[in-house]
């Protein structure tokens, strides 16, 4: 980490002092958010330099491109920063930079500066005295970390071709030229000029109607809060809107349409529940965005359209607790925000812990106790799994310092919930509550850092009171590895029914036969039960019983496939293919391809075989894991 100097620190306080927007097009009711200058805020991810000049304001007028597979047009920013700054460095990773000039034109002096892996690399440019606005003129690469590119044929309606962007963790410098860090907070509004007849959409509000002009149309948006650079978010194709509520919707492709707005009927009383909990909605409208299916996450938190795939659509609303998780980063993510992604756990862990609540709050406490038992599962296995590293990658806030810390995920998800469901258990509910919501109005709009969460809580709700302070263990989950032994769990037999039938089938009894009648938690807690072991006629008999390999469930299917793929079961293929090359969610292709490519002589060949079908669907998130994979080496002969 680079550490903070006098000089710097003053220059520091000097920024947060000055509030006067630099720009005409900013928004005069929020203030600047403020740059943290503490050494556990400065961000490793990005190449910025904040303290001594930031962008405050971004405007986008910009050109998408199907043919070149290119965004261009102009990123104007405003900025702040001290008197005797000379540069200003933003985050670029691949830009096609044309030109740069202040606010009078002039041209202004830049330079790209070496890369390095994964993250880009500086664009330094040169201030004048008296700049305090720069335009930066530009054009993304073909192949931009951010964006995928679909053609007609890779669409639900086949008509029209689709880009999207995730831009989460990093990614967004690949288009957009500004400094990429969640700990510089900055408004925005875009201007987008597409091919006549499509549909725009991005994480902001809509305040005009498009137009078409000259055979092109032309779509405008402004978020005037100040947001982190990761949150801006475009998705153009054929698309429709459907309402669900007086402040809620849902857009998608015409055909998914119908099934999207069933799905996810109860998003209004989503945002209610949510607001019973933590605040009021801030951002005005809360829509959701079925995207084409090689969308690579489960959601996206994008403000005021949560990005979601298509494989949360179950038919019975069994996986809409994805919608109450990005619904509950509105609050924790978007409102208040990790001010570096070494405190991930900050706006995920949280989520976690509300979506629960929201998930109590509509559909019942057995079905939250459900979902909070898989999690644990889940984060038992994650504190397994990084035990042979020496447990450091299990610390909520992570060091970069340490070889094996990483923001794993399952820590940041499922740990972070655990911590925040254990002191609700140790203060009561009530309590707990209150100093939530009140954390969400200190910190409205701000970067926040585990240090900041800390102080938060003990100043209050633990209010000094040390027997209190001993029982929480507050440190002890945040700086150190593995589970702290006040964890609170579900009632022990939360899943008692599915556990006991997991293991008298196998030890060789016949199938369940509640299956039927059990939700998809309790499903998917039966089959990963299971040994991991199982003989071919087990695996038949379920297969014979519940037509795994045709289940409609993703979570359900992912589950199965994973067992099949551990015991070479010959049958599955054709549903493990048609999963892996209908869908590009990065928590299911990602696990069941390096699973394969472990087994050289039965997994490998059938992945070298699908991976090239499938690669044209997938994020480049997903293909810059997988790729080194397969593509380094040559396609073997006699693939199944």
């Amino acid at each position: 980490m680079r550490l903070l100097t006098a000089a710097v620190l003053m220059g520091a306080l000097a920024l947060a002092a000055c509030h006067p927007r630099s720009g005409a097009g900013q928004a005069a009711d929020n203030p600047v958010a403020p740059i943290l200058t503490t050494a556990d805020a400065v961000d490793d991810q990005s190449f910025a330099r904040p303290l001594e000049a930031r962008v405050t304001h971004l405007a986008l007028d910009l050109d998408v491109d199907f043919d070149t597979k290119r965004i261009g047009g102009t990123a104007t920013l405003d900025i702040q920063r001290r008197p005797d700054a000379k540069t200003i460095v933003l985050d670029d990773n691949g830009l096609q930079i044309d030109a740069i000039t202040d606010q009078h034109r002039r041209a202004l002096p830049f330079k790209v500066g070496a890369a390095r892996p994964e993250m880009g690399s500086p664009l330094v440019i040169a201030l004048r005295p008296d700049t305090s606005r720069i335009i930066v003129t530009y054009k993304s690469a073909p192949n931009a970390g951010a964006l995928l590119w679909l053609t007609p044929q890779q669409t639900v309606g086949k008509k029209a071709p689709f880009l999207f962007s995730q831009g989460e963790a990093i990614e967004n410098r690949s288009w957009i030229p500004t400094q990429d860090s969640p700990g510089i907070r900055q408004s925005w509004e875009a201007t987008i000029h597409v091919p006549a007849g499509m549909t725009v959409v991005m994480s902001a509000p809509r305040p005009e109607q498009p137009i078409t002009e000259g055979g092109e149309g032309v779509f405008n948006f402004r978020m005037d809060h100040p947001v982190a650079s990761y949150m801006i978010a475009i998705a153009v194709g054929d698309l429709a809107f459907r309402p669900l509520g007086p402040r809620t919707g849902v857009w998608a492709e015409p055909a998914t349409l119908p099934a999207a707005a069933a799905e996810f009927s109860d998003t209004e009383k989503m945002v209610s529940a949510a607001e019973a909990l933590y605040g009021p909605y801030r951002w005005g409208r809360y829509d959701v965005l079925v995207l084409p299916p090689s969308f690579p996450f489960g959601g996206m938190e994008n403000p005021n359209m949560t990005f979601l795939t298509p494989t949360v659509i179950a038919g019975d609303k069994s996986l809409v607790n994805v919608v109450a998780h990005e619904l509950a980063h509105s609050w924790s993510g978007n409102l208040a925000t990790n001010a570096t992604w070494n405190d991930g756990w900050l706006n995920e862990g949280m989520a976690t812990y509300a979506e629960r609540r929201i998930v109590e709050a509509l559909y019942g406490k057995k079905q939250a106790d459900e979902q909070i038992a898989l999690g644990i599962d889940t984060l038992n296995k994650a504190v397994a799994d990084a035990a042979a590293g020496g447990g450091n990658a299990t610390r909520l806030h992570t060091d970069p310092k340490l070889k094996d810390s990483d923001q794993s995920g399952e820590i940041a998800y499922e740990k972070g919930s655990a911590f925040l469901r254990t002191i609700e258990a140790i203060v009561g509910r009530p309590a707990f509550d209150a100093w939530l919501k009140g954390y969400f109005d200190r910190h409205a709009f701000q970067p926040v850092t585990s240090a900041m969460f800390l102080a938060d809580i003990r100043q209050h709700l633990v209010k000094g009171d040390t027997s209190l302070e001993a029982k929480l263990m507050l440190d002890r989950w945040v700086y150190q590895p593995g589970i702290p032994p006040n964890m609170v769990r579900p009632p022990a037999d939360t899943f008692a029914e599915q556990d006991k039938a997991a293991r008298a089938f196998a030890a060789g009894n016949a199938v369940p036969e509640d299956w039927a009648g059990w939700t998809t938690d309790e499903r998917l807690r039966f089959l990963t039960r299971l040994p991991r072991k199982l003989p071919a006629r087990s695996l038949d008999a379920l297969q014979t019983a519940f037509k795994l390999n045709q289940a409609r469930n993703s979570e359900v299917r992912f589950a199965w496939l994973d067992t099949a793929v551990a015991n070479h079961y010959d049958a599955a293929i054709p549903s493990l293919q048609q999963f892996l090359t209908e869908q590009g969610r990065g928590k299911f292709v990602m696990p069941l391809f390096q699973a394969l490519a472990k087994d050289s002589s039965w997994g490998e060949p059938i992945a070298r075989r699908i991976y090239p079908l499938a690669r044209p669907l997938y994020h480049p998130v997903v293909t810059r894991v997988l790729d080194p994979l397969f593509v380094a080496k040559p396609t073997e002969k006699g693939a199944k």
